[in-house]
């Protein structure tokens, strides 16, 4: 069943230019020129209750306009969108008990409270009954490992600290959708194992459904079996991650090291030459040339180390993202 169902979403920011200087200022005062950007541009999509499902595109995207758009924030310009049932715009009381955001760059902690007394607050606008509450406090802090943190000042906690107790804020509701937004941002890497650890779990035990966007791959390989990418407001892909990592892997790198001095040209008949000194190259090659490659390295060059590697998913996606901007250009 659809949790999030999106019909020709747009969205369209108007804004205003003014010419520099006094004559500008004069002049934009009886006529100002304005100025249409497209964030998001019929947008479709769905997503099944208890997925995960990742959120991809480069900056200028449009995910957050998107994220803001599907929690009630942001009114579209045109189009649809149902999230659990509710126009999301509408704001419903019902909707909003059952939703949660969390933006890795804003915070809804209050700053100068203790982290306890920030989550009690929440209590109390999500209605919660004290036992249903204490619980829920209680099972997530064991989880994220942060009870003895609970008495201190959310100012005086590290960007870490203050993250995992965002997300234990916006899940102490137990809602039925999270829209997550950069959530491991700035977070170094125990911190981002720790939790993506909890979110996986939040996902297995509550059934949870999941929109996260992420710059770091590495998250979305880690918890997201499905994809959807925009660029540029618009929808380049939508699918499991595994049939996208398999169609962009087109390309390998053969990496190599050898006793004897090589000769670029000698590598530039087998592919792209990316790095190269005299003892020391990596190549890419087609995949279905990495066998054919590899023997001839090895035929004609004395090899002491050969890998082949795969191209990160991160460059993949740029190439597509590049692709996708001429389409537009």
């Amino acid at each position: 069943m659809s949790i999030v169902s999106v019909r020709g979403l747009t969205k369209v920011y108007q804004s205003y230019v003014r010419e520099p200087g006094l004559r500008g200022a004069l002049r934009s005062f009886f006529s100002r020129q304005q100025h249409a950007k497209t964030a998001v541009d019929a947008l479709d999509f769905e997503i099944q209750s208890g997925e995960i499902v990742g959120f991809l595109g480069p900056n200028g995207a449009g995910k957050t306009t998107v994220i803001k758009m599907l929690s009630g924030i942001l009114y579209p310009t045109s189009g649809q969108a149902w999230v659990m049932g509710f126009v999301p715009w509408e704001r419903r009381k019902q909707m909003k008990l059952q939703l949660s955001v969390v933006m890795g760059q804003k915070q809804q902690l209050w700053w100068d409270l203790p982290a306890r007394e920030s989550l009690r607050l929440n209590q109390y606008i999500y209605e919660l009954p004290a036992d249903k509450f204490n619980r829920a406090v209680a099972e997530l802090c064991e989880l994220m490992a942060v009870n003895e943190l609970l008495g201190v000042p959310v100012r005086e906690l590290s960007l870490g600290e203050r993250m995992k107790f965002e997300l234990i804020a916006a899940l102490v509701h137990e809602p039925r959708l999270i829209f997550l937004d950069e959530p491991t941002i700035g977070l170094d890497i125990l911190a981002q194992k720790r939790i993506l650890e909890f979110l996986k779990h939040v996902n297995q035990a509550r059934k949870t459904t999941i929109l996260l966007t992420s710059h770091n791959l590495m998250d979305i390989q880690r918890l997201c079996p499905r994809v959807i990418i925009i660029n540029r407001g618009r929808l380049v892909s939508d699918g499991r991650l595994a049939d996208l990592c398999q169609v962009l892997e087109q390309k390998k790198i053969i990496r190599i090291e050898t006793s004897q001095p090589m000769l670029i040209e000698d590598l530039q008949l087998l592919g792209e030459v990316r790095e190269f000194d005299p003892h020391r190259a990596r190549v890419e090659v087609s995949r279905e040339a990495v066998r054919e490659c590899a023997a001839l390295l090895f035929a004609r060059h004395s090899i002491t180390d050969i890998n082949i590697e795969d191209i990160p998913l991160e460059e993949n996606l740029e190439r597509i993202f590049a692709r996708e901007a001429l389409k537009v250009a």
